[in-house]
């Protein structure tokens, strides 16, 4: 029995990682100061101005310290079909995780891995719905996560360990690839642009009081008497630099996405200066989503996600799994029959359960109640041009028009497909033994006029994941929990 180590660069990138995430705090402490420091201890300001830095700087060295002693202190090693994990100085951390309990091995490369040759790897068990790993190796050699793997597949069809030498993972069948064509229509099709304009607002109001606002102003007033044409030509290169920089980003985050089906299991890597590798067994997958915005839906793209009960990245920005984050609808459709043949996802010629026609102020009746306050400040305190903001009424009406025209679902033997819209129209499919919540939804006003709304969830990270059938008829609703319950009768 061997025990191994992670490589000594661990405690750097966790040095990095606290700073990158108390990066908004010194940010903060920095400006509110006024980018002025001082450093003795008899001005009246130092404790104002220092004392909060050197408390984050306090806690930035403990965690280099704490990273050191991981490091020093860190061993894994592989005995009686578990993978086990030690850690600690003073406190000892022991973890046995056995083989048969892994779901899924997820890959890290950021930059000071790539450097080195080295990788991140996140353990994933099934009963992993913390949204934190099993376990996690901060850094290692490539050959050592390979032999991870092999460990766990070889215990788990009970064969002997081989030689570290002698690991060879199998090739893959490749699923999906994206071409950099596909990367542009995301980028252009997605919300980066607005995200990324909205930054630089947010950037701005910081900054807001060494910012000359009285010169702008000037500066823009004396552009005006040029013409529209030239402001409208800043307009448009700001609005084209928004959009390279969302190009950008979406090629660093999604650059050589690829979907790989290999040993039933679902393998995606993405990423340019970081790269990512995320393991998704099929038999763990609870829904498929399929989302067409409304930029996307004209064209006949889409993006496909899956819920997955485990698994995944733990940051916040891969809490969704995307299969396919842009793919046609109907090539989506080809893949997805071959990856889960047991459902049924040719609907062009359903005949799918709709809301009636009385249900269609319900989609939009609810929006009213906050949008009232958007209504009337604006015309009280601006009268009598603030009753402009009435407009607002308008696409208010046309969206839940569209949602009413949107909402639909239908059963089919042990099969549930729901189709709701919010701003995109999002398809839900899921079978019957995956769902763990069905219920009926009804209000005192939905029950004068005999409507419910059915709300079903999985299980796929803390929370689970739910898809609504909104404002349908009772009846419609009440066969749905029949049918559910006909499954939970005959299950027992």
């Amino acid at each position: 029995m061997s025990k191994y180590k992670l490589h000594p660069i661990s405690a750097l990138i966790n040095l990095v990682k606290a700073i990158k995430d108390m990066a908004v705090p010194i940010i903060i402490i920095v400006v509110a100061n006024g980018f002025n420091f001082t450093v003795d201890f008899r001005d009246e300001n130092f404790f104002s101005q220092m004392i909060p830095l050197l408390i984050l700087l306090v806690v930035v060295g403990f965690t280099f310290v704490g990273g050191i002693l991981k490091w020093w202190t860190f061993r894994y090693w592989f005995e009686d079909s578990e993978l086990r994990v030690e850690y600690g100085l003073f406190v000892k951390k022991k973890r046995y995780i056995p083989f048969e309990r892994i779901q899924s091995l997820n890959y890290r490369e950021g930059i000071f891995h790539r450097i080195f040759g080295l990788v991140q790897v996140q353990v994933e068990t099934a009963g992993s719905k913390t949204g934190k790993p099993e376990a996690e190796l901060t850094a290692i050699t490539r050959i050592a996560a390979d032999q991870i793997e092999q460990e766990m597949n070889q215990a788990k069809l009970g064969q002997q360990p081989v030689e570290e030498h002698k690991v060879q993972l199998p090739a893959g069948h490749i699923i999906h690839k994206m071409s950099p064509k596909d990367l542009i229509v995301l980028a252009t099709t997605s919300s980066g642009i607005g995200v990324v304009i909205f930054g630089v607002f947010a950037a701005l109001s910081q900054f807001a009081e060494y910012i000359p606002f009285d010169w702008i102003y000037d500066e823009f007033t004396h552009l005006i008497q040029y013409g529209i044409a030239l402001v409208a030509s800043l307009i448009f290169f700001a609005l084209l630099g928004a959009w390279i920089i969302s190009v950008a980003i979406t090629l660093l985050n999604y650059y050589d996405f690829t979907v790989t089906e290999e040993n039933d299991r679902l393998i995606i890597t993405r990423g340019l200066l970081e790269k990512k590798r995320i393991t998704i067994p099929l038999n763990r997958i609870q829904a498929i989503k399929i989302v067409e915005n409304p930029l996307r839906q004209p064209f006949g793209l889409a993006t496909v996600q899956v819920e997955s009960a485990g698994g995944g990245f733990t940051s916040a920005e891969d809490k969704k799994i995307t299969l396919f984050p842009l793919i046609s609808k109907k090539e989506a459709m080809v893949r997805l029959s071959v990856l889960f043949p047991q459902f049924q996802l040719n609907m062009e010629d359903v005949d799918m359960i709709k809301p009636p026609k009385r249900a269609r102020s319900y989609f939009y009746r609810i929006d009213f109640l906050w949008l009232l306050p958007l209504i009337a400040v604006p015309t009280y305190f601006f009268f009598p041009y603030g009753l402009l903001t009435a407009l607002l009424v308008v696409p208010i009406i046309l969206l839940g028009i569209w949602q009413h025209k949107t909402a639909r679902f239908f059963l089919f033997d042990s099969q549930l497909t729901i189709v709701y819209r919010h701003i995109s129209r999002i398809t839900f499919l899921v079978e019957k033994r995956r769902i763990q919540v069905a219920e009926q939804r009804q209000s005192y006003f939905q029950k004068r006029r005999q409507l419910a709304t059915g709300r079903i969830v999985v299980m796929s990270g803390m929370t689970g994941a739910e898809a609504r059938a909104y404002h349908m008829e009772q009846a419609d609703i009440e066969d749905m929990m029949d049918w559910f319950e006909h499954k939970k009768t005959s299950a027992e």
